[in-house]
């Protein structure tokens, strides 16, 4: 099964990243290729995706993938200015911060590191499940000891744990 799951995931990546390319939705060399590279994702990746896997073709899930991508965006559009706005000034104040969290399984913290690493000025360098807690560095450490992830992760550990139930 993690096989079909990576497959699908793949090919359906596949169809929205090559739509409308040749005027049309797909031609039938696209909906080849799409075809061959899914099966080689899936192939080389059915291993990494696990035993749950059939949780990712749940539609529920997906959309509350496409809900969460505008929260995301807004984070690194906020995160974006404001590393800007440190690279004029030069007011900035990098370290490396323990930030507790409160998740329960891999995919949360895979969600919720990646989140963290895609807005500009933070980095997740390690997840320490057992700690419950993500070392990230900061661009502006305001808070050397993070009661919570809200000053660093701002909304996205609440859509960590929502996404990656």
């Amino acid at each position: 099964m993690p096989f079909m799951v990576a497959f699908v995931f793949a090919y359906v990546t596949w169809l929205v990243l090559t739509a409308g390319t040749n005027g049309l939705l797909w031609s039938t060399e696209e909906l080849i290729a799409g075809l061959i590279f899914a099966g080689i994702i899936a192939y080389a990746t059915k291993g990494v995706i696990g035993d749950e896997s059939t949780r990712f073709l749940n539609p529920v899930r997906w959309v509350g993938f496409i809900a969460y991508a505008p929260v995301l965006f807004w984070g690194m559009v906020k995160a974006n200015l404001d590393v800007a706005y440190r690279v004029i000034t030069g007011k900035i104040n990098p370290g490396i911060v323990r930030v507790p969290v409160e998740l329960e399984n891999d995919a949360q913290y895979t969600i919720l590191s990646n989140s963290i690493t895609l807005t500009p000025g933070t980095l997740t360098v390690d997840a320490c499940p057992e700690e419950k807690a993500l070392y990230v560095h900061w661009i502006n450490v305001t808070e050397p000891h993070p009661e919570s992830s809200e000053p660093v992760a701002g909304p996205f550990e609440k859509w960590a744990r929502r996404l990656g139930r």
